[in-house]
This record gives C-alpha cells, sequence and structure tokens, in this order.
C-alpha cells in the first residue's frame, strides 16, 4: 500500500514515514503544493495524508485538483486547524477524513487502515478470490484453509493483484506500488519477474490464475 504524506513541518513528516514504514507501507514526503501536485499527477497513492497550510498554497486546492481529475486516492486531512467549518468544508469537499493535530501516530494508522478498508476492501479486513483468502490486517494469506507464508513483497503484490484481479496491470505500475517514485529509476523489471515467479510457485495451483499478458504486465483471472 502506498502513501503520500503532504506535509511542511518535516519533523513531523519523517515521524509519520517511520511509523507508516514500520506497519509495511511505502511511503512518500511531499513538502509544498508543488510538489505535492507533481507527485499526484503521476502516481496513485491508497491514502494521501494531505496537510492544509503548505508553502505555495493550501492543500484544499490540491484536493479539489484530485477531485477535479476524477482520481480514486483516499484523503485524510492533517491540520492545526480546526474549526469546524474547516472540517465540514474538507470532507465536502471530499475528503475521507479528517485528524487535527497534534494526534497519535496509532490513531493515524488506525484511520488509514479504515480509508482503505472502506474504499477498496468493501469495507473488510478481508478479501477472497476463489479459493485465496488474505487477511489484511493479520497478513495471512489461505489458499483451500491451507495457510501460504510469503514475504512483504510477494503479499503487497499479490494484493494489488487480488484488488484489481480482472484487470491487466503493467509492470511499471506493480514497480510503482511495491517501490514508489525509486521504480523510475529501475533499469530493468527483472525483479518484478522474480517475484512473480515466486508467487505463482508458493501459491501452486492457484498460481495459474496469475497470466502473463506479454508486452504488457499481469492479470489475476
Amino acid at each position: 500500500m502506498k502513501i503520500l504524506i503532504v506535509e511542511d513541518e518535516r519533523g513531523l513528516a519523517q515521524s509519520i514515514l517511520q511509523y507508516l514504514q514500520k506497519e509495511n507501507y511505502v511511503c512518500e514526503i511531499a513538502s509544498n503544493v508543488q510538489e505535492g501536485r507533481e507527485k499526484m499527477e503521476y502516481f496513485d497513492y491508497d491514502c494521501i495524508l494531505l496537510d492544509i497550510m503548505l508553502p505555495g498554497g493550501s492543500g484544499l486546492t490540491l484536493l479539489e485538483e484530485l477531485k477535479q481529475d476524477k482520481k480514486l486516492d483516499g484523503v485524510i486531512i492533517i491540520s492545526a486547524k480546526n474549526s469546524l467549518e474547516d472540517r465540514i468544508f474538507s470532507l465536502k469537499a471530499g475528503a475521507d477524513d479528517y485528524l487535527s493535530k497534534p494526534f497519535h501516530l496509532a490513531e493515524l494508522s488506525a484511520r488509514v487502515q479504515s480509508v482503505i478498508r472502506r474504499r477498496q476492501l468493501n469495507g473488510s479486513n478481508e478479501i477472497s478470490f476463489l479459493d485465496l483468502k488474505i487477511d489484511t490486517l493479520a497478513k495471512t494469506v489461505f489458499v483451500a484453509e491451507e495457510e501460504i507464508f510469503l514475504t512483504k513483497t510477494e503479499f503487497d503484490l499479490l494484493l494489488f493483484l487480488v484488488m484489481n484481479k480482472g484487470r491487466v496491470i503493467s509492470k511499471n505500475a506493480i514497480a510503482e506500488h511495491l517501490s514508489g517514485q525509486s521504480a523510475m529509476y529501475f533499469d530493468n523489471f527483472d525483479i518484478i519477474y522474480t517475484h512473480i515467479k515466486n508467487l505463482k510457485k508458493k501459491l501452486s495451483s492457484m498460481g495459474t490464475s496469475i497470466k502473463t499478458v506479454y508486452g504488457t504486465g499481469y492479470k489475476l483471472s
């Protein structure tokens, strides 16, 4: 899962990043409106943590642009502004949640989980496909009631494929989902091929459901 932190307080941004990375999220930071705009334009995120008062403008401008572009990234406003009007305006503008500063990182993490669960997992912590069952909180995977042990990257890759089942997912999209912006500097997709190969092997008979679409990417069907 990819998280974008749009926050100009460097210490807070780093604290959020380190906390969420320990919870196995891929995190990136933007420290002003322009950086946030560029990342939101070129990449998709499972959740964006968006400050309102930023160098170069308001985070709410970014929220409005995100909605105008019909992008589906979840958004949690994190702001020192705590008036009822600010919260109502932000939620009406399309934010999924609003958390006033200061906040506990554990609460922020719980709200991120809530947004992702609500927007991408139909409100459940579990997602299934044929004989496959994934518990996103326990980080467990079962095939026909037998537990399969995956690495963190294999788990993230499998969850990404299941969440997009029936769609062709490009190798570049997979690389970005697993590695964030650093995927731009990959020389090739050998690492993706390796993860797909290992995942198919561990899933045994279920692995045949991961189809290679020649020259394009992969599809779970």
